[in-house]
């Protein structure tokens, strides 16, 4: 419980060190996951590095007969320390390089055969090089090398065996050899493990844009239908209750509108919501276009607002998303204008030009100070619409009085640049 209360709940304590994929950014691996890494013993792999040490060493002896000295209970304790030290190799790789290497050095400075000791040094520095401990690893290994050629060349007079001559050159360009290829397989797979774990991170920030852009698309749907329908179920409400006693009929017609614009509304809000619930499956009803236009006229009516449409040029079929878009921007800027203006007449007009289509949305204000009770994000939801398909959106006061939206969209949308 203590160190559930003192851990910093976002990630490792800072200047904690290793390697960038343990204390990266966030979306890399969470910090309890490395720390239970750290403290697993790895015993399966250690168990067979010291039963693989201890028979391969056995079999090299044999290769090696009459070139290098036998093994004897030392050469097996040396073989054991290189091999079983490796078990600590997570929790404390820095001195487990060290003691591997400085059992190693030993080992072959006796004259003990070449074999599986190095391998034990390769796993050990191999370890301390992952996390991050990139020097400590190095120096490891040029102390073994350097403790061998140290023993082979000057140190074997005074040790025993008597009489020994120094070791040939061959031998130490093979261990240097060593040396070098363990360095250069350990880099490599650092540098492999660093792209893994980039490309992760760029893997899941990918997604969590994917996510955050499918939220905002489905918040400016449920805006745009909300605050239409929303907007009408508010001024009929406004004028059946104002004609309720004197006139019920008209009342009636009020509250009759009322309840098909709650019955669309509910109807497309479950559209967009079953999008959450099953992703990936085709809507159950086609999205919204500019062929609803009709509908979205007699909606208006029955908020009160004329509105004329016209449309130019030769139609041509928009794809889906570009469909969508035009029909929620119309949508918006009528309900923009039964909230925020005084005018009771809106034109709508829609242009097919050369790889565009053109939006203008009139009406004659003048605009009305009374609070409508919208959030404040209709045009921003607009122009979003627009700049997600390479459109433009612009919205303004006209001259005499009126406001003008604007919207320029391209019939097919540019392609989105891929990434690397």
């Amino acid at each position: 419980m203590d160190e559930q209360r003192t851990r910093r709940p976002d990630g490792p304590p800072q200047g904690s060190g290793g390697p960038p994929w343990r204390d990266g950014p966030p979306g890399m691996r969470r910090w309890e996951a490395v720390v239970a890494d750290r403290r697993r013993l790895p015993w399966a792999t250690t168990l067979a590095l010291v039963v693989f040490t201890q028979l391969g060493s056995t079999f090299a002896a044999h290769g090696q007969e009459g070139v290098r000295a036998d093994l004897d209970v030392f050469a097996r304790v040396l073989l054991f320390v290189a091999s079983a030290v490796l078990l600590l190799r997570h929790r404390h790789p820095v001195p487990v390089a060290f003691v591997s290497a400085a059992a190693a050095m030993v080992y072959l400075g006796a004259g003990y055969p070449y074999g599986p000791v190095l391998v034990c040094v390769a796993v050990g520095c191999f370890a301390a090089l992952v996390a991050g401990h990139r020097y400590a690893a190095w120096s490891a290994l040029v102390m073994l090398w350097a403790g061998h050629l140290l023993i082979s060349h000057w140190l074997y007079r005074w040790l025993p065996p008597s009489g020994d001559a120094a070791a040939s050159w061959g031998q130490e360009l093979f261990v240097a050899a060593w040396v070098v290829a363990i360095v250069a397989l350990a880099e490599l797979m650092r540098s492999r493990r660093e792209q893994w774990a980039k490309e992760r991170v760029e893997r899941e920030q990918a997604a969590k844009r994917r996510a955050d852009e499918e939220r905002l698309r489905i918040a400016r749907e449920l805006h745009d239908v909300l605050a239409h329908s929303i907007s009408v179920i508010n001024v009929q409400a406004g004028v059946g209750l104002a004609l309720l006693d004197s006139d019920p009929e008209q009342a009636r017609a009020a509250l009759t509108t009322i309840k098909s614009a709650s019955k669309e509304a509910l109807g497309e809000v479950r559209q967009v919501l079953d999008t959450l619930r099953t992703p990936g499956d085709a809507p159950r009803a086609p999205a919204p276009g500019l062929d609803r236009l009709p509908e979205l006229v007699e909606q208006a009516a029955s908020a009160g607002l004329t509105v004329e449409v016209t449309a130019e040029g030769k139609w041509v079929a928009l794809p889906p998303g570009t469909d969508l878009a035009a029909f929620r921007i119309v949508q918006e800027a009528l309900t923009n204008v039964v909230r925020h203006s005084g005018s009771r007449h809106a034109r709508v007009r829609v242009v097919y030009e050369d790889g565009t289509v053109r939006l203008t949305v009139d009406d004659d204000g003048p605009a009305t100070k009374a609070d409508a009770g919208g959030s404040g994000n209709g045009l921003a939801g607009m122009r979003e619409r627009a700049g997600a398909l390479g459109g433009t959106i612009k919205a303004g006061p006209l001259p005499d009085g009126g406001f003008r939206v604007l919207a320029v969209l391209p019939q097919r949308p540019e392609p989105e640049e891929k990434t690397t």
